[in-house]
């Protein structure tokens, strides 16, 4: 085993347990970071396989806009931030699921390959990747742009109580938050 097999298991490791904690932890926020934890790693193996910029695209969009995104989200949504008992279920069904379809996955891949050696083709460029990805991916890659605005724009919607609220609710709400009376209670008819 030489020096880049054990940096590129050690990344996997390290990838894969911040991959079982984003899944197994109750707090929101936390999980957010762990995913960046399992995304860096996942971008430090592609700079070990000299995929420089597959690692740097990895660090921009998924680590830099994904996960932000999602953090963003969960603070404009005022979501719980903290641990939440009502959504706690036994997770041993999951761990079931998961565990057959990892064997699976791996006897798939034992079968496919059969412990040969694949040649890998030669490192691709930061043009050849432009050209496929401006060229042949292009509407896909512009698909994905619309799905990313409305997220955010459906973010903010919620985010927002008086968007969307007819003018008369509007300014019975906004009364309501003068008065200091929360919901109308108490108020003499």
């Amino acid at each position: 085993m030489t020096g880049v097999d054990a940096l590129l298991v050690a990344l996997g490791a390290v990838a894969v347990g911040a991959a079982v904690l984003v899944v197994a932890t109750k707090h929101l926020v936390r999980a957010g970071l762990y995913l960046v934890v399992c995304l860096g790693a996942l971008a430090g193996m592609y700079l070990v396989l000299s995929a420089e910029l597959v690692a740097w695209v990895q660090v921009l969009i998924y680590v830099g806009a994904v996960v932000v995104l999602l953090l963003f989200a969960v603070m404009l949504t005022r979501a719980p931030i903290g641990a939440s008992d009502d959504l706690d279920r036994p997770g041993w069904p999951a761990a079931l699921i998961g565990g057959g379809v990892g064997l699976g996955l791996a006897a798939l891949l034992v079968d496919a390959y059969r412990w040969t050696k694949v040649e890998l083709p030669e490192a691709g460029t930061a043009e050849r990747i432009g050209e496929q990805v401006f060229g042949s991916w292009v509407l896909p890659f512009e698909v994905l742009s619309v799905l990313l605005l409305s997220a955010l724009v459906g973010a903010i919607v919620l985010s927002r109580p008086d968007i969307g609220r007819s003018p008369d609710r509007r300014s019975a709400v906004n009364a309501d938050a003068v008065d200091g009376d929360g919901g109308g209670r108490g108020r003499s008819r």
